[in-house]
């Protein structure tokens, strides 16, 4: 099979890299977080105790949970089927490089699908479809709390408008089969990129079927819902009197402002905002970063941790994987 010698990545002084780099990142992240104010984030963390976080850590795996049945989905609409847990596996190591530049995390799950005879076109164009569904479900869930702060709808609009581009992309067949068959026509690494890159928004057309792509944007609300609910239960625990619905609109409005950032987990663009508007909200400062401190790390690092478990078991499964197809 095509693709066996892609699992270099993962082996060697670059796996032991990717792995202190996941660290680092961690450990920075901590630290730039609690520097300063690790007091209030330790009394932060007494207040909501430990059924609290276990609440708000169950409700990001409802999250996870619910987008790994949509990506299941997607690749089955792609023509591929992936045994559950192997899936899940590799799902789930894709979250461990979430805070790496250039979405490496999807590299990786592409390499470990290509394994299991999924071309990297296919693991892209799912992976496409993921974030355009992510983006739908995070501006819908804007739009809860959008009347509560008008100011924002310059961000909002921003986000509507990419969907908008990426759906009009995804729904002209023809310009795309231009397009892909004119770049066919030129040699070159560039050129094989664009191609490669038109035939994976061909693929992800088939993601986006009515039926499914009314599915997704459920499935994707409901799992970012769960999220934003966590935080309003964490404001809640630390005495603040914000509203449900302006609740799920600050953390909504907060990963938007991070995937439009284009910084690697949103870091840093996410958790400004959401401090802002807390603060903005009536909270004090020191207990409005507390509070943004323990939901990333309830979300977005708690997903870090568990990718990182799952990278580490996928590049030990590599070896049955190889013997499975060489059989």
């Amino acid at each position: 099979m095509s693709g066996q010698g892609q699992v270099a990545p993962l082996n060697g002084w670059s796996f032991r890299a990717l792995i202190i780099s996941i660290v680092l990142a961690t450990a920075g992240y901590l630290g730039f977080s609690l520097w300063g104010g690790w007091q209030d984030v330790v009394i932060a963390f007494a207040q909501i105790g430990i059924l609290g976080t276990l609440l708000a850590l169950s409700m990001s795996l409802v999250n996870y949970g619910l987008r790994f049945y949509r990506w299941q989905r997607y690749l089955i609409q792609l023509g591929h089927r992936v045994s559950l847990l192997p899936s899940l596996r590799i799902y789930l190591s894709g979250f461990a490089l979430t805070t790496t530049p250039g979405k490496a995390g999807e590299m990786f799950r592409g390499v470990l699908l290509k394994q299991r005879g999924v071309p990297f076109p296919a693991s892209f164009a799912a992976f496409v479809s993921e974030r355009l569904s992510d983006l739908i479900a995070i501006v819908l869930l804007t739009l809860v709390g959008l009347s509560q702060y008008p100011q924002a709808q310059g961000v909002v609009l921003i986000g509507i408008l990419g969907i908008v581009v990426l759906l009009l992309i995804l729904s002209s067949k023809v310009i795309l089969m231009r397009l892909h068959t004119r770049s066919q026509r030129y040699g070159g690494r560039l050129m094989g990129l664009v191609s490669h890159s038109f035939d994976m928004l061909l693929q992800a057309r088939r993601c986006h079927t009515p039926g499914l792509l009314a599915l997704a944007t459920v499935l994707s609300v409901i799992a970012w819902g769960a999220e934003a609910l966590a935080f309003y239960w964490v404001l809640g625990w630390l005495g603040a009197d914000i509203s449900l619905s302006f609740a799920v609109f600050i953390y909504a409005l907060s990963m938007l402002a991070g995937a439009i950032s284009f910084l690697p987990g949103g870091l840093g663009s996410a958790e400004a905002v959401m401090i802002s508007l807390l603060v903005l909200s009536g909270m004090s400062l020191p207990v409005a970063i507390a509070a943004t401190v323990f939901i990333r790390l309830a979300t977005l690092w708690f997903a870090v941790a568990i990718g990182l478990v799952a990278l580490l078991k996928s590049r030990r499964g590599e070896m049955p994987i190889k013997a499975e197809e060489s059989a």
